[in-house]
Order: structure tokens, then C-alpha cells, then sequence
């Protein structure tokens, strides 16, 4: 088993992995009834796809000797409605100042980000824009 959520009421749940016993508290979002007070369902799907790609570059980058401390990713969700679903998920990779990279290694970083098992589970309907600023 993955993880065991429970219903806290009031729209929120507290979701626990069961390898590690960590926490997330999920709410739901203020144009849906909720507080908006922690990340909605659908903010993680939208996170958990950055997060998986920067972990998959993070490999990459171990295996070759890459330094990307100091990355950041910034994730927009875009909801949309009738029914009520992620119409699309837009990444920014903010590259570390005052770190270069090689064309070969940019190349390399934005195929194993763009190949992770995130992106390929997202339905194609999912409008996906990556952009990487070195």
C-alpha cells in the first residue's frame, strides 16, 4: 500500500504515506467550496509533475555529474470546467545563477525532464508547457 487517506471533514483530508509516516493535508480549493488553506487534489497532480521531473534530471545529473542545487521549478495549474478538471499544467526550471551548462548537458536535463513518469501518466488532453530558463 502506497498511502491511507482520511476525510477530516469539512473538505479536507490528511493523507499519510505509510513507508515513511508523512503527512499532507489536502483542502479543497476556494472557487470549490474549500478553505483553500493547503494544496488541493489538483495542486498536487500540477506539483507532483515538476517534482518528478526535477527528480529525474536530479538522476541524470548524479549519473553525470551535474550540479542542479539550487534549481527551482514554478508550477501554474489551469483549471477547467464542464467537467471540472486540469485543462493544463505550465512548468518554469529556474536554473541556479552563476551555474553554466554545456548545450549537450541542457539537452540532456530537458529530455530526462520532459520523459518522467508524471508526464507520461498525464492525459494528452493536458495542455503541458515546459519552459527552462538558464
Amino acid at each position: 500500500m502506497t498511502s491511507e487517506i482520511t476525510y477530516l471533514g469539512d473538505l479536507r483530508t490528511e493523507c499519510v504515506h505509510i513507508e515513511s509516516q508523512t503527512a499532507i493535508i489536502t483542502d479543497a480549493p476556494k472557487d470549490n467550496q474549500g478553505q483553500g488553506a493547503a494544496f488541493s487534489p489538483t495542486d498536487l497532480v500540477a506539483t507532483a509533475l515538476g517534482s518528478c521531473m526535477l527528480t529525474i534530471m536530479g538522476i541524470l545529473a548524479r549519473r553525470e555529474n551535474i550540479d542542479l542545487v539550487g534549481t527551482k521549478v514554478a508550477v501554474q495549474k489551469i483549471m477547467e470546467s464542464n467537467p471540472r478538471r486540469i485543462g493544463g499544467i505550465h512548468i518554469t526550471f529556474r536554473m541556479p545563477e552563476g551555474k553554466t551548462y554545456s548545450d549537450k548537458e541542457r539537452r540532456m536535463l530537458e529530455n530526462a525532464a520532459k520523459t518522467c513518469p508524471v508526464m507520461y501518466s498525464l492525459h494528452a488532453d493536458i495542455d503541458k508547457q515546459i519552459k527552462f530558463e538558464w
